[in-house]
């Protein structure tokens, strides 16, 4: 055999693509020669002028047509062009294709049997489609099968393969390159069993009205979360958050400029700050799914809306992560507030389809802030704790249902709704409600019997309608320390407001409250209003103002309304 036939048949595999491509082109249109790809205009002569453009059009087109090419798989294989739904008998390229399909066996079409005779292909396309016959034709040559192949085809794989030389040559070296740089990146990759997941929170925001604006100024605030998430089986997380924060909530202060003892407004980035942009671990829990059942494992910073359904979509985000609503009481019922910590909870299905129990489940969980600590009053047993049990029902997609109840206990001196540690001073750690509903006895221990409902219906894709109610009821150890709480809340949200991944919401509702306490002044209901536009500027950057309307603050209409604006950007990544 000659050279020239030797070396025709060696490269004609790449030729037997490119005869294909040719016909996918000349099936498209008369006027093919009027359509200019950007590869085409790119010239042979630019290929090592502009690495970057050719580099991310190699990969993209040899992942898409050669992957394609090389499927030898029974639902992606063609072995007759009559497979082709697109392609007809009457059509003048059929005799073309079933020459190269049932002959040489090489062309696989895509996998929903079409071949897409009627769209343009770039050069790079071209000769992608060149390397997808390589191994076939190969394989015929090898198993002494290549006088299949005729001298007309020789000739014009021989033509094909000089004019695109410089592509071919091209295509190669890019995907060399592209191995060589992946080998690189797997062997100095960070993990290969962790991600990182990125929140970064900047607010600008001031309250006005009567004496609480004239005791604040317009603050530039910071809340970053760095989350390591670690799979080991590709079912479980563990979650290991790094966060930082300057972010302090506005001093509410009443018509005699005295402080008001109250948590109402506070901003979901304003919660767990450090103050001081000091880095802390404020997560760290591990879930996992062992049998029908998904575990949760808390270590620190456990929370019961990490694992128990909240029905508020669209305003909650994460325990409290910049991209919902502004406010922790619009983001999610106040019963979830009651403890957390370390600790255990389970989620179990209670069917399978079918039958009133088709879609429910029941949630569990025990959260202790002082489980660390091993002092006599503390530990996991002995010290503030709260447990939760949860029903939960669905209807189709549109209605969610749960029925909540929580027990807690806290020693002397402690919060009912706070953010992990019922023991801390006032302030640091409460996250929603007024004073009255909040402060628990200081002398002596409280137990606590909390009961809510959440609800969520979502009548179209463009609009979504929930809310809350919840009931706390405060047994305290000592003489007049009982007392009862409320709370209560509905939301609207519009999604894809204007463009797809905005979200308009409204929130409206009365912050966690309690009447008649002694040593408290107020017995009004505390309306919380609220409405933010989230306006995303692209998949990792959103942009929201908002405005929350405060009345009564601190149970007392004497107080004059507060009103507090934002403007929050959200960088994830």
């Amino acid at each position: 055999m000659s050279n020239l036939l030797w070396k025709s048949l060696v490269v004609s595999p790449a030729v037997l693509g490119a005869t294909l491509l040719v016909s996918t082109t000349a099936i498209a249109a008369p006027k093919i020669t009027t359509q200019v790809s950007p590869a085409k205009q790119l010239g042979v002569t630019e290929v090592a002028q502009q690495p970057e453009i050719l580099a991310q059009t190699t990969i993209d087109q040899v992942n898409r047509y050669s992957n394609e090419g090389n499927q030898n798989n029974s639902q992606s294989q063609v072995t007759s062009v009559s497979q082709f739904s697109d392609v007809q008998p009457t059509d003048w390229a059929f005799q073309a294709l079933q020459s190269l399909v049932e002959r040489y066996g090489c062309i696989a079409g895509y996998p929903n049997a079409t071949y897409r005779g009627n769209r343009a292909l770039t050069r790079y396309e071209f000769a992608a489609g060149l390397n997808a016959c390589l191994d076939r034709v190969n394989e015929l040559i090898a198993t002494a099968t290549a006088d299949l192949v005729t001298k007309q085809d020789l000739a014009t794989l021989q033509r094909l393969q000089e004019e695109f030389s410089a592509e071919l040559a091209t295509l190669r070296g890019r995907v060399d390159s592209l191995e060589a740089r992946t080998a690189e990146l797997e062997a100095n990759q960070f993990s290969t069993t962790t991600k990182l997941v990125g929140e970064a929170v900047f607010a600008v925001s001031d309250v006005f009205g009567g004496k609480t604006g004239d005791n604040n100024n317009t603050v530039f605030q910071d809340r970053v979360r760095l989350d390591l998430q670690t799979s080991f089986t590709g079912r479980d997380v563990l979650h290991t958050r790094l966060a930082a924060g300057n972010a302090r909530d506005f001093a509410q202060v009443d018509n005699a400029g005295l402080p008001i003892n109250t948590a109402e407004g506070t901003q979901t980035f304003q919660v767990s700050s450090t103050g001081t942009n000091s880095v802390n671990i404020d997560r760290l829990t591990y879930e996992v799914p062992i049998g029908p059942a998904q575990v949760y494992i808390a270590a620190s910073g456990g929370r019961h809306s990490h694992y128990a359904a909240v029905n508020n979509p669209y305003f909650f985000d994460q325990t409290d992560g910049g991209d919902g609503a502004l406010s922790t009481f619009a983001s999610e019922s106040p019963i979830y507030r009651i403890g957390g910590g370390a600790g255990i909870a389970l989620n179990l299905p209670l069917g399978k389809g079918g039958g009133i129990l088709g879609n429910s489940s029941i949630t569990a969980g025990y959260l202790s802030s002082e489980a660390n600590n091993p002092a006599l009053g503390s530990g996991v047993a002995n010290g503030d704790y709260a447990a939760l049990g949860q029903l939960n029902f669905s209807v189709g997609n549109r209605l969610a249902l749960a029925a909540t109840y929580v027990h807690g206990y806290s020693a002397a001196g402690g919060l009912l709704f706070n953010s992990g540690s019922t023991s801390d001073v006032y302030g640091d750690n409460v996250t929603v409600g007024t004073g009255q509903a909040n402060v628990l006895s200081p002398a002596n221990g409280s137990s606590s019997n909390s009961y809510g409902v959440s609800a969520a219906f979502r009548p179209s894709d463009k609009l979504s309608i929930s809310g809350f109610v919840s009931y706390h009821n405060i047994v305290g150890f000592g003489a007049n320390d009982d007392y009862e709480a409320w709370s209560y809340g509905v939301g609207l949200a519009l999604p894809d407001f204007g463009k797809k991944g905005n979200v308009l919401g409204l929130f409206a509702g009365a912050e966690p409250y309690a009447f008649n306490r002694p040593g408290f002044v107020g017995n009004d209901i505390p309306y919380h209003f609220e409405g933010f536009y989230k306006y995303r500027v692209s998949d990792n950057v959103s942009v929201t103002p908002g405005v929350i309307w405060l009345t009564s603050p601190g149970q007392n209409s004497d107080n004059d309304d507060a009103f507090i604006g934002t403007l929050r950007t959200t960088f994830t990544f």
